[in-house]
């Protein structure tokens, strides 16, 4: 199955009423003394001791102290520069971080120095749940709140919208098609066998607690993920000529044991499926958008280490990286979000059964839990002061 015939095509469009582009991500460390004050960040107000954070860490050390992410960022912002260009759209494109340089307050500055008025926001994730919604809008409101530019009315020095999430996106599926196939390609070549390789769909575990308020006013942060799922694999098997089998796993949890989180874990499902005789298996990280750690580790050297042991052979599925439909995707999200800003009528193009996620959040739309709402303020939302 491939796109639909009116996927969209490049074209030459006004970004008003936007002076820039946040590209907003998690951030990583660049050098092994990053790694300690990086995690802070990642865990503050947690309390967790430096002796823990220096274990966890050990992750980055095994890479030299360095993660992928910044790279893939500069080159993702690359990528969007020249897509922008190609198109005739004269929009700067600033990179900010939640968790390390450049900050949230840095790309600000640089916004500021271009003199921007209104910029949209576009998040490195493609699913919507706290995690991957909220805190970056919390982040930002709290970044401006410090720097005395958020306002009681919601007003800000540089005005912020959001593109919504963008996981059913066309661009963002179709990119995660061709890597599949890519991969099934690759599978053949090692001496494995496509035709009865299971595809593994992994993403990033969240605790069941941040799942159940994810589905507030949309599905939830695994249904989104599933509703992908499925049109990815239905998609590969009409490209191979055969059924293609898939399930859905997670990787990187995290917190005590006793905290429930959305399982199975990748490399106890391997474990499972081996154990009922499976020998081919294909990895997609199909809940992340480029390489960083909890690709490279969790899967290309954990799980990749798990399917070795049980017999299996397995390859990993490219991310959707700089690939050419996922870059025109997003650009063709920040034109439709210019357009509803400019209060016209959007074609919001979506693929899959669930419908275009809004790109103003609803009220309590992805919380850390239900029972304990955030209080804190969170940009582009409705509920902003809650």
């Amino acid at each position: 199955m491939r796109m639909p015939a009116n996927f969209p095509q490049p074209a030459a469009h006004d970004a008003a009423p936007y002076d820039a582009l946040l590209l907003y991500s998690f951030g990583g460390p660049n050098k092994p003394e990053d790694v300690v004050p990086f995690l802070r960040n990642v865990t503050a107000g947690k309390g967790i001791p430096d002796e823990r954070l220096e274990q966890v860490g050990e992750h980055y050390y095994g890479f030299g102290g360095k993660s992928p992410i910044n790279e893939q960022n500069l080159a993702l912002k690359a990528a969007l520069e020249a897509e922008l260009a190609a198109r005739g759209i004269d929009l700067p494109v600033v990179w900010g971080n939640r968790n390390w340089e450049p900050y949230t307050g840095d790309a600000l500055d640089e916004l500021e120095k271009l003199g921007a008025k209104r910029a949209v926001a576009l998040v490195t994730s493609a699913y919507a749940s706290y995690s991957g919604c909220r805190q970056y809008r919390e982040d930002l409101a709290t970044t401006l709140d410090k720097r005395g530019q958020l306002g009681p009315d919601g007003s800000t020095g540089v005005q912020f919208d959001k593109i919504r999430a963008y996981f059913n996106h066309p661009g963002f599926v179709q990119a995660n098609i061709d890597a599949v196939v890519e991969a099934y390609a690759e599978l053949e070549t090692k001496g494995g066998s496509g035709a009865d390789a299971k595809l593994v769909f992994v993403t990033h575990s969240i605790p069941d607690t941040m799942e159940a308020a994810s589905g507030v006013g949309h599905a939830t942060y695994s249904e989104q993920h599933l509703d992908v799922a499925s049109l990815v694999a239905a998609a590969v098997g009409e490209q191979l000529g055969h059924d293609v089998e898939w399930e859905l796993a997670y990787c990187s949890r995290s917190g005590p044991p006793s905290q429930p989180w959305l399982e199975p874990d990748v490399n106890d499902l391997l474990t499972e499926r081996a154990g009922a005789g499976l020998r081919n298996v294909v990895l997609s990280p199909i809940g992340f958008v480029s390489d960083h750690m909890e690709v490279v580790y969790d899967l290309d050297t954990e799980a990749l280490a798990t399917a070795a042991e049980l017999g299996m052979t397995a390859v990993r599925a490219g991310t959707v990286g700089t690939r050419a439909p996922f870059v025109q995707g997003l650009v063709d999200l920040i034109v439709e979000r210019a357009g509803l800003a400019r209060g016209e009528q959007v074609d919001e193009a979506t693929v899959g059964s669930l419908p275009a996620f809004p790109s103003v959040t609803p009220p309590l739309c992805c919380l850390r839990r239900h029972e304990e709402p955030s209080g804190i303020p969170a940009l582009c939302s409705e509920d902003m002061y809650r």
